[in-house]
Formats: structure tokens, C-alpha cells, sequence
């Protein structure tokens, strides 16, 4: 006889458990989409402690969609070999561009994850940040359902050594820190410069060197580094997004490995 207390009770017991282990974390990710995902795998991959918080019902950002709804993503051969390793299926369509079903993608880059220690939460959306001496310390976080119904409830906070913005082209964890913080930060205006329009070849070719950490403690990835960093988007070619993940992910390690 199936009990509806017992389901209840397992469900929340479990939930309750998992958010208060991830009140204290190495690295926060903002954003369950391509780079963030991959992001988190190579940081828990080295031990970190890793929570990151997707906002929406499901993680994937824009790449399930693929392009126009066409279920397939294109990726250059510089990030083949991050394909490889998450045991993505693709195909040479012409030479250096290789196509693979975008379910499968964000399918097997979120089992990844997973597998390697990353604790997903979705329905969650980070409202602020923790600042505290002039270093992002962590994050602010509420039920996505009761901020979008527009009750005034009071927030939660959760801290980290290092927040990365994963967010896409919103950037949003970089804006609430301008917004509310009143700072600047470590772009040639001190602002958010951003999203310029299609330029494939140029957003792909300077994603990586928009991976870095934009004020104390804050970090942006995938297109929210190009965002911030005034670069143009570049479609549904994802090898920027994949490689952007990995090149955060080195970049925090060695510094915590340092520490």
C-alpha cells in the first residue's frame, strides 16, 4: 500500500538536506546552460565543492532549443575534443564544423555534472548578491514561483569563495551587483558594455579572453562573458560556450589550488 505521507516526508527530507549542505560551497554557478554545466563538471571533477542554481524549470539555457528549433548545434574543432569527453555523439558536416543533436548535448553535459559532484537546483533565482568588503561572497536566492507572483517574502543567502555568472546574454548576477553595489568593474568602461550583434567568428575568438573575473569574487562565463565585455553573440555554435566552461573552470582552480 503506497502511503502519500511517506512520499511527502522522503521528498522533503531530501530537499531540506541538500540546500543545507549547499549553504557553504567552493564555487557558486549562476545559470545551468552549456557553459555553466561544464563549468561546474570540471570544478567538482578536482574536488571543489560545487552548487549552482538555474532559475527556470528545466537547465540547458538556449541550447536544447538548437537553431530555430531545428534540434542541432554546430561545433568548431577547438572544442572537439570537449565534446569527446563528455561522450557526445557528432558528425564532420563540413571540414571544422561538427553537428550534434542539442538534446543529447545538454542531456549527457548535465549527467556529467552530476556524475562528477555538482548539486543542481532549479526553480531558483539568485535576487542579489552577498557582498562584503568589496568581494562577492555569495549569493541571494528565492523560489523563482514566489518572486515571479510578486509576494514580498524574504530571501535566503548562501556563500562561496568565487560566484560565476553563467546567466547568458542577461548577465544578470554582473547587473544586480552595477545596479545595487554602485561599483565598477574590470571592463574598459567599468560597466557592463554589452551584447553586440551576430559575429560568429569574432564572439567564438574572444570568449575566452572575456572568461575572467570581472570584480572580486565574481566571475562570468559563456555569453555573459561577452555580454559584459561588449563582444557580439555568435548563434548556435556552442564550442564557445563548451570551452568558455572549461577555461573558468582552470582559471578558479588554480587559484583555489594556490590558496
Amino acid at each position: 500500500m503506497i502511503d502519500e505521507r511517506i512520499i511527502t516526508m522522503g521528498i522533503i527530507e531530501k530537499g531540506m538536506k541538500k540546500l543545507l549542505d549547499a549553504i557553504e560551497n567552493d564555487i557558486i554557478i549562476v545559470g545551468g546552460g552549456p557553459s555553466g554545466l561544464t563549468a561546474g563538471y570540471y570544478l567538482a571533477k578536482k574536488g571543489f565543492k560545487v552548487s549552482l542554481f538555474e532559475k527556470t524549470l528545466r537547465v540547458g539555457g538556449g541550447m536544447p532549443g538548437g537553431g530555430n528549433g531545428f534540434p542541432f548545434i554546430v561545433v568548431q574543432k577547438e572544442a572537439k575534443d570537449i565534446m569527446e569527453e563528455f561522450k557526445i555523439k557528432y558528425e564532420e558536416y563540413k571540414d571544422g564544423y561538427y553537428i550534434a543533436d542539442s538534446i543529447e548535448s545538454i542531456s549527457k553535459l548535465t549527467s556529467s555534472a552530476i556524475d562528477a559532484g555538482v548539486s543542481i537546483f532549479n526553480l531558483i533565482t539568485c535576487e542579489d548578491v552577498v557582498l562584503i568588503e568589496n568581494k562577492v561572497c555569495g549569493i541571494v536566492i528565492i523560489s523563482t514561483a514566489i518572486l515571479n507572483a510578486g509576494f514580498h517574502v524574504d530571501p535566503l543567502s548562501i556563500r562561496s569563495r568565487f560566484v560565476i555568472d553563467a546567466t547568458g546574454h542577461a548577465a544578470e548576477v554582473t547587473r544586480t551587483l552595477v545596479k545595487k553595489g554602485g561599483i565598477k568593474l574590470n571592463t574598459p568602461t567599468g560597466d557592463i558594455i554589452g551584447e553586440k550583434p551576430m559575429w560568429a567568428d569574432y564572439a567564438e575568438n574572444s570568449i575566452l579572453e572575456n572568461t575572467r573575473e570581472v570584480f572580486p569574487g565574481l566571475w562570468v562565463c559563456g555569453m555573459a562573458a561577452n555580454a559584459v565585455f561588449g563582444s557580439p553573440r555568435m548563434g548556435p555554435i556552442f564550442g564557445g560556450m563548451l570551452l568558455s566552461g572549461r577555461e573558468v573552470a582552470s582559471k578558479i582552480s588554480k587559484i583555489l589550488k594556490e590558496k
